[in-house]
Order: structure tokens, then C-alpha cells, then sequence
């Protein structure tokens, strides 16, 4: 018994180290990210990483969110004949909810696990710590390009993701179940206006950030050779998702 009350202790003050460490990691970020140099070059490297790379993810998922929706949707309003009201329905759900939270589940598993894997393996190979010895900063150069980055694309992913999945939608309600398109395009704009699609975005850029600075701070701390790379990964790939759960529910409390 004492010593599972010993070990919960130390979990939580692991924890809360562990919420220290970030937070420091985040202010030494915003330092770095307004001081010269500007490294223009290497920003515009992470958001291809970031952006383009997980692009075909993100619209395949958005396209298959959008059609499994619209599926659904028309099978539970046939019951009420209110099919037409798929459109608003489904429009609703990418803008406010599904589109900012695939897309950052998306850019965790892909960009993230690729930030994780990248500083992890210049941690083990002592590269970080040869730039830092040459006077770089490290933070600046590896990582404030990443959290800009990931702050900046993932909401475009997020307006992507809703303009392919409510296409998806639309193919599957209209042209393969017969809804009508006319009223299946006036439910959307009777459900849904730019405000919710400006706040699904800000919703996607505080996911970003997230991703990116569990994924650095992960990468960035690795030890232990190659299993200690592949474990920050995984960690960093975890802790991503779940902080994206968790924003959700508290930034949907603030937005609407």
C-alpha cells in the first residue's frame, strides 16, 4: 500500500515537472521566434514538412469523413423524410468539430512523429549539442521553425479538410441517394456561416501548436540511442492526440 501510494506521488510530481519543462520550452520558443536571426528558409521547409506532407492524408480522410457522414445523415432523416437536411447537418459537424480534430489526429500521426523522430536522432547523434557548442541556437534553428509552422498550416489543412468533405457529402447525398442538391445547398448556408469556419481554424491552429511542441520537446529530450528515439516518438505521437482531445472540449467552451 505505501508503496502504490509512493508511486501515484511521484507520477504526479513527474507530471508536473513535465508541465514545467514545456512551459519553459514555450517561452524560450516565443524568445527565439522574435529575435535575428530570421530564418526564413528553414520556415518555409517546415511548413512543406508540415503543410504538403501530410496533405493527401488529410483530404483522403476529409473526403471518406464527409461521404460516411452524409451516408448516415440520409439514412436517419429518411425516417423523418428530412434528407435535405443532411447538407446543414453535415456542414455543422466538419466546420465546428470533425474538421479540426482529424486533421490535427492526421498531422500528429504523420508530421509530428516525423518532428519527434528527426530531433530525437540529432539528440542520440550529439548533433543539437555540437550546434549549441558552435554558439546556434538549437531552439531557434530546429524548433521555433516547426511550432510557427504547424500554427500556420494546420488551419489551412482544416479549411481543406471541410471543402473536400462536404464535396464527399454532396456526391454521395445527392448524386448517388437522388437528395435534392438546390435544398441540399441552401441547408448548408442556413446551418453554417464563415464564423464557424473562421473558428474550426483557430481551433486547428491551437492544435498545431500543440502537436508541435509535444513533438519537439519529445524529440528534443530523447536519450537512449535508437530505442530512445523510437520511444519519443510514440510518446510524442500520444501526447499530441491527447492534448488535441482535451483543447477540443475546453476551446469549444470558450467559442461557442
Amino acid at each position: 500500500m505505501r508503496k502504490s501510494i509512493e508511486g501515484i506521488g511521484q507520477a504526479i510530481i513527474d507530471l508536473i515537472e513535465g508541465i514545467g519543462a514545456v512551459l519553459l520550452m514555450v517561452v524560450e520558443i516565443i524568445k527565439v521566434s522574435v529575435q535575428p536571426p530570421y530564418r526564413i528558409k528553414l520556415l518555409f521547409e517546415a511548413m512543406e514538412e508540415v503543410g504538403v506532407g501530410a496533405l493527401f492524408i488529410v483530404l483522403l480522410t476529409g473526403l471518406f469523413t464527409g461521404m460516411v457522414l452524409s451516408l448516415q445523415g440520409v439514412l436517419a432523416f429518411s425516417q423523418f423524410n428530412a434528407e435535405t437536411l443532411v447538407g446543414g447537418s453535415t456542414a455543422v459537424a466538419l466546420a465546428r468539430e470533425l474538421s479540426p480534430v482529424l486533421t490535427g489526429l492526421m498531422v500528429s500521426g504523420r508530421s509530428g512523429s516525423a518532428m519527434a523522430t528527426t530531433l530525437g536522432t540529432m539528440r542520440v547523434t550529439e548533433q543539437i549539442d555540437a550546434m549549441d557548442v558552435m554558439a546556434v541556437s538549437s531552439m531557434q534553428y530546429l524548433v521555433a521553425p516547426r511550432v510557427i509552422a504547424a500554427i500556420l498550416m494546420v488551419p489551412l489543412l482544416t479549411l481543406l479538410f471541410d471543402f473536400v468533405g462536404m464535396g464527399g457529402a454532396y456526391f454521395v447525398a445527392v448524386i448517388t441517394l437522388d437528395v435534392d442538391g438546390g435544398l441540399f445547398m441552401a441547408k448548408i448556408k442556413d446551418f453554417v456561416v464563415p464564423l464557424d469556419l473562421l473558428k474550426g481554424a483557430a481551433k486547428g491552429g491551437c492544435f498545431g501548436a500543440s502537436i508541435a511542441i509535444l513533438s519537439c520537446y519529445r524529440g528534443y529530450h530523447a536519450s537512449g540511442g535508437a530505442k530512445g528515439v523510437g520511444e519519443a516518438t510514440t510518446s510524442a505521437v500520444v501526447y499530441s492526440s491527447i492534448s488535441i482531445l482535451v483543447l477540443n472540449y475546453f476551446l469549444d467552451l470558450t467559442l461557442w
